[in-house]
């Protein structure tokens, strides 16, 4: 039980490796609050995991969206008091669209979840770690965070600016008792939404790096390296950038 009585964020957190963290975590007996947009899969998850004896709290909303973010944090503030642990987990897809290809709403709307909600909740959630001395974000970005062609330029973009904005945070805070440290996985079975038909070019540069890929990861392989990074065993690593993909990059 090594996370007994510390207080866990994990947007994100209805499917996929949001989901696989949060019952990573409560196993370790974190107390945990879960944002998703998914109203249904947050009741489903905070349910199992209350029978099961882990005090949990859902929070429906919109990553995008700043209130939502406040409120998340808010609720973690108003149930226990603190927070400890940030996983910024929540993303979408954008169908594989290059530049040339890329409308305006998907370069936005992309952008808006995948960068500037964890901005947006980095930034509500940082002031309570500061005022503790202690604290541990994990950012998860993607491994279209470090090369070009794993994903549509605005997903591309939003993750390569994901490490950006790691990097500084772990650096700004480090004095202050602060980690801030960022996960990149491959090619991970959690059945993300491509967001509508891929792009035929885009899904084609795809395809041709699945053909080097070793294998697909599993979520729970994901949410393991979290639990790890966030514990007092990784106290030493801040703004690092963890590939988790099964050797997929190290191929060059």
């Amino acid at each position: 039980m090594e996370f007994e009585n510390r207080v866990v964020v994990v947007t994100g957190a209805g499917s996929g490796i949001g989901k696989a963290t949060a019952l990573t975590f409560a196993k370790a007996g974190a107390k945990l609050v879960l944002g998703d947009i998914d109203g249904n899969s947050l009741k489903e998850l905070t349910t199992l995991l209350a029978k099961n004896g882990t005090q949990a709290v859902g929070v429906q909303g919109d990553i995008s969206k700043e209130e939502d973010c406040e409120a998340l944090i808010g609720a973690a503030r108003s149930t226990f008091g603190q927070v400890d642990i940030l996983i910024n987990n929540a993303g979408i897809m954008d169908r594989f669209l290059p530049v040339g290809e890329l409308d305006n709403y998907t370069w936005k709307h992309v952008l808006a979840v995948n960068l500037e909600g964890v901005f947006f909740t980095m930034r509500a959630v940082i002031p309570m770690m500061i005022a503790r001395s202690s604290g541990t974000i994990v950012n998860i970005g993607s491994v279209a965070g470090i090369g070009g062609g794993y994903a549509g330029a605005a997903y591309t973009t939003s993750k390569h600016a994901l490490v950006g904005l790691t990097k500084n945070t772990a650096v700004m805070y480090a004095k202050q008792g602060l980690r801030c440290n960022i996960i990149v996985p491959g090619g991970v079975e959690t059945g993300i939404s491509l967001g509508g038909n891929p792009s035929e070019l885009g899904y084609s540069v795809l395809e041709a790096a699945l053909k080097t890929m070793p294998r697909s990861g599993k979520a729970e392989e994901v949410a393991n390296v979290i639990l790890f990074v966030s514990s007092d065993k990784a106290s030493f690593i801040n703004g690092a950038v963890i590939e988790v993909d099964g050797g997929w990059l190290a191929q060059g």
